[in-house]
C-alpha cells in the first residue's frame, strides 16, 4: 500500500487514477485561499507544528462559525483546565473531560438543549469540527511544568479524539437488561474537501448529533440510538479507530449503520463493500492506495455485504430525496487485469476496486464495520446509508463569495437528518 501527502494543486491527477463514485469520491481540491484572504501567520515555527487541518482554523470561515455558534469559548476554557494539571493524570482527566464536555454540548445543541449561543441553527455540526481542532491545537503545543513526552502527548491527543467524537460513549445497557428497547448504532463523519470550499457542513455528522442518545419510536417498540462522528484521515482507520470504536456497542447492538455524504439529490443503501482505497486525499491532503488494512489480513475477503433491510428501505417513503438500492461495484475480475463496472455486484474470485460508496473512506468505514460485523460472528442487520450532497442555496454556491450559511442551506440539512431518521426507523422495524 502506497502513503504519500498529495499537495491540493496535483489531486486532480490522483483522481484520474480513481475508481470510486463521481461525487462519493470528492471532487479536485481547488487551491488555497489567496494570500489576501488568509489571516496574518503565526510563527514558522508553531505553524510547522500543527496538523494540515489546525492550520486551516485561523482563517476567518471557521472563526465565524466558532463564533456564531459560541464554541470560540471551547478552547479558552480548555487551556484554563490544562494549566491546572500538575501531573498526567491530572491532564488526562482534564483531556477526557474536556472532550465528552464538547461531545454533549454539540450534541446538546443540535437537539435543542439548553441555549444557541449564537445565531447559526442548532442542527449545524461545523462548530464541533473546529472547536476539536482549536483543542487539539492547544494540546500540540502545551509544555506543562512536570515535563510531557511526545509519546504521552499523542496518547492525550487520542483520548481527546475519542472523548470529543462519542466514540467512548455509545452506552447500551447489556442484552436483556432493557428489555424490549433495541440498541443502534450510527456513526457519521467530519466535513472534507475543505480546499475546496472550507464552508462544508457534512449531513452525515449532523445526524449523528441529532441522534445521538434518542429513542425512536418503532412498530415494535422504543429503538436507543448511540451515536459517533469519525475523522476523514486514512491513518486513523489504518490504526483501528473503527474497531476500537466499534467492536463494544456492535456487540451489544440490534442494528447498525455507518452513514456519509454521497451523491447529489438521492440516498443510496450501499449493498457491495470493496476492500480498496482508491487514493483521493484527506482532511490531511493525504493519500492511501491499495487494500484497506486490516488485522489478520490473511482471512481479509474482497467483498462484504449489507444486512440492512435495504428492499423495505427503498420502498418506504421516507422523505423527499429518492433512495435507491445500489449494487453497483468496480471490480478485478479473477484472471483479468484491467478493472470493470459491473451494476450487479461482484463476480466470483474478484478483486475490488470500488464498492459501490466507492474507494474512499466512506466505503472504508461500511467496509470495517461490516467485516468486523462478520469477525464477531453478529446476526445483526448492517451496512452503509449515503445522504445526499449537502448543497447551499442559489447564489451562495461560490465559496470565495458566499456565506456561511443561508435557509435553503439549513432546510436541506434539516430534510436529510428527518429521512435517515425515517430510514433507521423503517429498518428497525423491518428488522
Amino acid at each position: 500500500m502506497s502513503r504519500i501527502r498529495v499537495r491540493p494543486e496535483l489531486l486532480g491527477l490522483v483522481l484520474l487514477t480513481t475508481t470510486a463514485l463521481t461525487l462519493t469520491t470528492p471532487p479536485p481540491l481547488a487551491a488555497a485561499q489567496p494570500l489576501a484572504a488568509q489571516p496574518a501567520a503565526r510563527s514558522a515555527t508553531a505553524t510547522a507544528a500543527f496538523t494540515v487541518e489546525e492550520q486551516r482554523l485561523d482563517r476567518a470561515v471557521p472563526q465565524e462559525i466558532l463564533r456564531r455558534s459560541g464554541f470560540d469559548a471551547v478552547a479558552p476554557d480548555f487551556v484554563r483546565s490544562l494549566r491546572g494539571a500538575d501531573s498526567y493524570a491530572e491532564a488526562e482527566r482534564a483531556v477526557v473531560r474536556s472532550g465528552a464536555r464538547l461531545w454533549q454540548r454539540a450534541v446538546d445543541r443540535a437537539q435543542g438543549r439548553g441555549p444557541a449561543r449564537g445565531d447559526l441553527s442548532r442542527d449545524d455540526d461545523r462548530p464541533l469540527y473546529w472547536a476539536r481542532l482549536a483543542l487539539t491545537r492547544e494540546l500540540r503545543q502545551w509544555q506543562p511544568e512536570f515535563g510531557l513526552s511526545e509519546s504521552a502527548r499523542t496518547a492525550l491527543l487520542g483520548k481527546l479524539e475519542r472523548s470529543s467524537r462519542g466514540q467512548d460513549s455509545m452506552d447500551f445497557p447489556a442484552r436483556g437488561a432493557a428489555k424490549g428497547v433495541k440498541r443502534i448504532v450510527l456513526t457519521g463523519f467530519d466535513p472534507f474537501t475543505l480546499d475546496r470550499d472550507i464552508r462544508i457542513s457534512n449531513p452525515s455528522g449532523a445526524t449523528a448529533l441529532a441522534l445521538d442518545g434518542t429513542v425512536i419510536r418503532t412498530a415494535d417498540g422504543p429503538a436507543r440510538i448511540e451515536a459517533a462522528v469519525f475523522p476523514v484521515r486514512w491513518g486513523d482507520f489504518a490504526d483501528g479507530t473503527v474497531e476500537q470504536a466499534l467492536r463494544g456497542p456492535l456487540s451489544r447492538a440490534d442494528l447498525f449503520t455507518t452513514v456519509s455524504q454521497g451523491r447529489v439529490g438521492r440516498i443510496d443503501v450501499e449493498r457491495f463493500n470493496g476492500a480498496w482505497r482508491g487514493g483521493f486525499g484527506d482532511n490531511e491532503n493525504v493519500s492511501e492506495t491499495g487494500l484497506v488494512p486490516v488485522t489478520d489480513p490473511a482471512s481479509q475477503p474482497q467483498w462484504t455485504t449489507t444486512s440492512l433491510p435495504y428492499r423495505s428501505i427503498v420502498a418506504a417513503g421516507t422523505g423527499r430525496f429518492p433512495v435507491y438500492d445500489n449494487t453497483s461495484v468496480t471490480e478485478i475480475p479473477a484472471g483479468g487485469t484491467a478493472p470493470v463496472v459491473r451494476p450487479d455486484g461482484p463476480t466470483p474470485g474478484s478483486a475490488a476496486r470500488a464498492g459501490g460508496g466507492g474507494d474512499y473512506l466512506s466505503n472504508e468505514i461500511a467496509y470495517r464495520a461490516t467485516l468486523l460485523r462478520d469477525r464477531l460472528g453478529l446476526d445483526i442487520p448492517g451496512g452503509h446509508v449515503h445522504t445526499p450532497v449537502l448543497q447551499f442555496g442559489a447564489g451562495n454556491t461560490d465559496p470565495a463569495t458566499g456565506t456561511v450559511t443561508d435557509p435553503e442551506f439549513v432546510q436541506n440539512r434539516l430534510d436529510i437528518i428527518a429521512q435517515l431518521r425515517t430510514i433507521i426507523t423503517v429498518a428497525a422495524e423491518a428488522s
